[in-house]
């Protein structure tokens, strides 16, 4: 398009620059040519000078905002990042604070335990008595049950075995451990020596159930053997 304008405006520039202060060319002569060259000229400046494309400039605004929005997302994720670093040290030292105590706790518990090997012995005498008591009434045998746990919660090895029991417990889990153990044990004696086959089967499971969770608990369970 820009060419067909400059081979036509070409005899109009030749024919203006040549002439002298006397031009010899009329109104019609140049007329055709004139408004040849400013039809053209509209055409002309749009090929030469185009106008801004406004979907050009929605990207770029798009681009600044897209960026805008991505600095303050770092920003803020800086910011909770800084804050979520401080929580976590936190955590860290409370965590390892509680890893310090329990492992304090674990010690100490150890040194009581490897200090009381009489009431140890005693505690493994109770391994030794449930294991006859729970294979007898398996059996329907209660007189052999009977013959080992004795007649009553005042025998010697009852009276050695809540020593044992009540000297090793520190936390309240192993107290109510404890408290459950004692009593079944006390239902358990009683039953036998009733002869209830069936309320001696349930305080059995009771009182070995409640003697197993607390050496669990107090750490004894790797200790006595039998269990």
């Amino acid at each position: 398009m820009a060419t067909n304008f400059l081979s036509t405006a070409n005899p109009f520039l030749v024919l203006f620059s040549s002439s002298s202060s006397s031009p010899s060319f009329s109104l019609g002569a140049l007329t055709p040519t004139y408004f040849s060259v400013k039809r053209q000229l509209p055409i002309c400046k749009t090929v030469n000078q185009p106008a801004r494309n406004p979907l050009s400039v929605t990207k770029r605004g798009l681009y600044i905002s897209f960026l805008t929005s991505f600095v303050l997302t770092l920003a803020g994720k800086g910011c909770f990042d800084a804050n979520a670093a401080i929580l976590e040290a936190d955590d860290d030292v409370e965590l390892l604070e509680k890893v310090k105590l329990d492992r304090k706790k674990r010690l100490e518990r150890q040194g009581v335990i490897s200090s009381s090997t009489k009431e140890t012995g005693y505690l493994q005498d109770v391994v030794y008595k449930l294991s006859k008591v729970g294979e007898a009434i398996e059996n329907n045998d209660l007189p052999t049950a009977s013959s080992v746990l004795g007649k009553g919660t005042n025998t010697d090895w009852v009276q050695k075995t809540t020593i044992a029991l009540t000297k090793l417990s520190s936390s309240p889990e192993e107290k109510t451990e404890v408290d459950a153990f004692n009593s079944s044990l006390a239902t358990l004696i009683s039953s036998v020596a009733k002869n209830d086959v069936e309320s001696s089967k349930v305080a059995f499971v009771s009182s070995a159930s409640a003697f197993e969770k607390w050496t669990s608990l107090t750490g004894l369970v790797v200790q006595l053997k039998g269990l």
